[in-house]
């Protein structure tokens, strides 16, 4: 009986996946990956963070790819506001973000996680993506802004409704700087609306959530996938969407119309 079960299930898994797909499948590999989880928690250290709850299974199945995943919480460090790339050069005292940018510049994916009050990111999370935005018109040697080639997603995690709307301003923002965003590249939990339990209390149940867990996965490997893809091939052609060759005069293309 087991014999049979076992012969049935492998005729499934070669008619299901054919033999140019399974090889595919077993080939993977993220090892030569690196991933930055930032956790925009309004909490220090060592306070329990819930969106550090769920930032782990995503970063668990990184690593247990091979990927080097490393997580840093924001508020940890002291990173001025502002959209230049060192604030002490602007009346700060003191800026970390410059340390904490040698991090993101050196990984292939970045992963903004933040909790939700009152229906936004936090605070840290805005903080975040304008020091991002403070690097954007730094260039990589193709000529193209900074993140081209990058991979970018979202965590999110709250007791009110507003999951869906976080993702929509930091994905929109993380795209617009130069970042790639692979489908369902967002993934979040909520509880109840008003006070109740949060992600990594024992009564809300929520490693058990399906949806939350489906999509946490899919959003994983999503990230993983386009990464890959991208670094193999180098990033993208800069055929197009060089800065510096249009600085330089170069219009590929274009043609403006009032010289018709």
């Amino acid at each position: 009986m087991v014999t049979r079960l076992v012969a049935g299930l492998l005729f499934l898994f070669k008619k299901e996946y054919p033999a140019k797909i399974r090889h595919t499948m077993k080939e993977l590999d993220f090892s030569n990956l690196k991933a930055l989880f930032v956790n925009c928690t309004l909490k220090k250290s060592p306070r329990q963070s819930h969106t550090r709850g769920l930032i782990d299974v995503s970063m668990k199945i990184m690593e247990k790819e091979g990927v080097k995943a490393e997580c840093i919480r924001f508020t940890d460090y002291d990173v001025a506001p502002g959209v230049y790339p060192d604030m002490t050069e602007y009346g700060a005292e003191k800026d970390d973000w410059p340390e904490i940018w040698e991090k993101v510049k050196s990984a292939d994916i970045l992963v903004i996680g933040t909790p939700i009050w009152l229906g936004e990111k936090s605070s840290e999370a805005t903080k975040l993506v304008e020091r991002l935005y403070s690097m954007s018109g730094l260039q990589n040697e193709k000529g193209q802004y900074i993140y081209y080639g990058k991979v970018g997603g979202c965590v999110i995690t709250g007791n009110e409704d507003g999951i869906k709307h976080c993702a929509m301003n930091m994905l929109y923002s993380l795209q617009h700087v130069g970042y790639t965003i692979p489908p369902q590249a967002d993934c979040g939990w909520i509880g109840e609306a008003g006070p109740g339990p949060s992600y990594l209390d024992d009564k809300s149940n929520a490693h058990k959530n399906q949806f939350t867990n489906r999509n946490t996965t899919f959003m994983t490997y999503n990230l993983l996938h386009l990464a890959s893809m991208l670094k193999d091939q180098s990033g993208y052609s800069n055929y197009g969407n060089s800065r510096e060759a249009w600085d330089d005069g170069t219009r590929w293309n274009f043609e403006n119309p009032e010289y018709r």
